[in-house]
């Protein structure tokens, strides 16, 4: 094992804007470089240094998708066989109303669903017409539609 990492004050301060929000900028690392009081050099050697350890693996968006008009969304658990299931995965994360497509291997018997979408919709009709039509084109009919009721979280940790 080897020994946790010290950060500067510099440092810290980086990692505290960029558990954040990322600025809506043509030049995001600069802003957040102006923010912390550092260059932009700094900020990306930090990241690259992060990354090269994997302390992180990657930056990823994350869809306010209530904020953003899509009010009615469901995740998808579709049964595909083993053989097929990543052709049909591919197929589906194509769909522009799928914001997440994922195999898991079933540790319980009687649930045959192995992968799973994220679907929004606009309106329930949407939302309907969309998973019908991802069914259609991976060639998939058996499925369970579980539709969100409540969004409770949506923040990711901070360790600064």
């Amino acid at each position: 094992m080897s020994a946790a990492r010290t950060f500067s004050e510099a440092e810290c301060r980086v990692l505290r804007i960029m558990q954040d929000t990322l600025p809506d900028s043509p030049a995001p690392f600069a802003a957040v470089a102006a923010e912390a009081g550092v260059k932009e050099e700094e900020v990306l050697a930090l990241l690259r240094s992060l990354r090269d350890e994997g302390v992180i693996r990657r930056f990823g968006a994350v869809l306010r998708h209530r904020q953003a008009g899509y009010g009615v969304n469901a995740m998808v658990a579709w049964k595909a066989e083993r053989a097929g299931i990543d052709a049909a995965g591919a197929r589906m994360a194509r769909h522009p109303l799928i914001s997440h497509c994922y195999c898991r291997p079933s540790p319980v018997p009687d649930w045959p669903y192995e992968l799973y979408t994220m679907v929004h919709g606009r309106d329930a009709g949407e939302l309907e017409r969309a998973i019908a039509e991802i069914a259609r084109d991976a060639g998939l009919t058996d499925y369970v539609v579980l539709e969100s009721i409540e969004e409770l979280k949506k923040s990711s940790l901070r360790f600064f």
